[in-house]
């Protein structure tokens, strides 16, 4: 195993490996080059456009993984709701009622519309070095289905709260489940090494809610999956959640979960640290700061980890809250990863 497998898998006694979400994108010249001569449709589509995507930040950066350059949204492209980039993501159109549910496409055979992530996929496992992660990832299903009824995981979501109430989330769900693992499991039997589950609209629905709707499906995904691809580990990321809504996961068969900027992370790691691997949750704002600033933040944090218990922080996985945010300077990024490998060396994890 990798130190990103073997992180996850919480036997991890060196440096805790470091991971971005969005570490390839919009604040980094690499991509920005890419952008010059092709669309964000082409860079997720064109298998050898991706793989150029992915493989950027580890080439100038060197982060201990790779995230398959994609968007979590093409599961309702291929349903049928079309999808476009216009200053961020255009369904055609939404599930504004219960009839809507007759228009959406459902079923493993629309696989077929995604197997460009496939394709990629084993283009960067073939680039990328053993040494390395590999992650591929879909949305959750509470985050589909907000953006298939309001086409945005912002706001009230009023209208997707009454859609679980309706009919509208139970009907989706019946649709999306067996393409949602399906994609899962062409991404991983084509050499991913962990399957990431973003459910950034999660911390949206308050505690109750999520436990009602969300979890039921979480679990019918999972385990389904789990069932085709025992080997293959998921790491859930839900944003703005909290202790209460991180209950509701613990019987879930997953073997990371991923915390934004909101909780403290020693408090994740002494609470949870040997239950799940722990992905985060430095601030992504933080990144913008002054270097001297951001470095003192830094180390004020890694210092507070390295104070759990080793037990506790075994499947710890560094990170970010969130993605890395536009216009980022490419500079503190580099800062992060320096420092982070310089408090984490050999001598730092064993003290």
């Amino acid at each position: 195993m990798n130190l990103f497998e073997t992180t996850l898998a919480k036997k991890n006694l060196g440096r805790p490996p470091v991971w971005f979400m969005r570490q390839a994108g919009r604040y980094h010249s690499h991509y920005q080059a890419l952008r010059k001569t092709y669309s964000f449709i082409d860079l997720c589509k064109k298998p050898e456009v991706a793989c150029e995507a992915t493989m950027g930040p580890i080439q100038d950066f060197d982060f201990d993984a790779a995230i398959l350059f994609s968007d979590l949204l093409f599961p309702l492209e291929v349903m049928g709701m079309g999808l476009r980039y216009e200053e961020g993501p255009k369904l055609d159109w939404h599930l504004r009622e219960l009839g809507d549910l007759e228009r959406l496409k459902g079923g493993v055979s629309l696989i077929e519309g995604l197997q460009f992530q496939a394709q990629a996929m084993r283009m960067i496992r073939q680039r990328l070095s053993p040494e390395k992660g590999l992650l591929g990832f879909v949305g959750g299903p509470l985050t589909l289905f907000c953006y298939a009824v309001e086409g945005s995981h912002q706001g009230s979501l009023d209208s997707a709260r009454a859609g679980m109430k309706d009919g509208r989330f139970e009907g989706f769900f019946e649709k999306v489940k067996d393409l949602l693992v399906e994609n899962m499991r062409i991404q991983a039997e084509s050499g991913a090494s962990v399957i990431a589950m973003m459910d950034t609209c999660a911390g949206e629905f308050i505690p109750s809610e999520y436990k009602l709707y969300a979890q039921g499906a979480l679990r019918a995904v999972l385990t389904e999956f789990r069932a085709q691809v025992p080997s293959i580990p998921v790491l859930y990321y839900s944003k703005g959640t909290s202790w209460d809504h991180w209950e509701s996961l613990a019987d879930l068969p997953i073997a990371g979960m991923g915390v934004d900027w909101r909780t403290d992370l020693s408090e994740v790691l002494m609470r949870y640290g040997t239950r799940w691997a722990i992905q985060g949750n430095v601030d992504p704002h933080w990144l913008f700061l002054d270097p001297q600033e951001l470095e003192a933040r830094l180390r004020k944090v890694f210092e507070s980890v390295l104070r759990v218990p080793v037990e506790n922080r075994k499947g710890w996985i560094c990170g970010l809250g969130h993605g890395v945010f536009p216009k980022t300077p490419e500079s503190n990024v580099k800062l992060f990863l320096r420092i982070q490998k310089e408090m984490f060396s050999e001598n730092g994890v064993s003290s």
